[in-house]
């Protein structure tokens, strides 16, 4: 088989994966109310960063955003919670090799900053009972972004550091580098 040929279904597979754990973690996290509404705290998040390590994460946590906002039943929600992935995924991706004491903070950053803001407003605009409002997208805003700041950078660090460690999107046979 051709080099390009493997790099391409190597990619393929790689973004699969992600958008089914990105699938698996917040069907987790919906068992404990976590998933959706305002206050989210969406385990799946965390692989929001992977894009520091792989641009097959781009579509993976894209597509897998896409498909567990299915089980919102809202279509807002898969167009605008899909939407915001993509675009703080892109920007992670964009800020991969700017790193803060041997750490990508800021590309820690945009998951929380964009989800905060598009989502924010989703809520403001269609979900409150008083209707769009200023304070009502701020108090949104504060809401999601607490959640992604939570999920990006307390599980972030740690996850990060892991995949950073064992070398899990290295070019290389990944299950020589898993020893404890």
């Amino acid at each position: 088989m051709k080099s390009n040929a493997k790099e391409k279904i190597n990619y393929i597979i790689t973004a699969s994966l992600i958008a089914a754990a990105y699938v698996g973690l917040t069907f987790l996290s919906n068992i404990f109310g976590l998933a959706y509404g305002p206050i989210q705290l969406r385990i799946s998040e965390v692989l929001t960063l992977l894009p520091i390590f792989t641009p097959a994460a781009i579509p993976g946590v894209t597509i897998g955003c896409f498909i567990a906002n299915i089980a919102s039943f809202n279509a807002l929600d898969m167009i605008f919670g899909t939407s915001a992935t993509l675009i703080a995924a892109v920007l992670t991706y964009v800020f991969r090799n700017i790193k803060i004491k041997k750490l990508p903070l800021l590309s820690m950053f945009p998951p929380v900053i964009v989800n905060a803001v598009v989502i924010g407003l989703e809520i403001a605009f269609f979900f409150l009972p008083e209707g769009a409002s200023f304070w009502g997208f701020i108090i949104s805003a504060l809401e999601v972004g607490a959640g992604e700041l939570i999920i990006c950078y307390a599980l972030g660090i740690p996850f990060y550091l892991i995949v950073e460690k064992y070398g899990l999107f290295k070019n290389k046979k990944t299950y020589r580098n898993l020893k404890a």
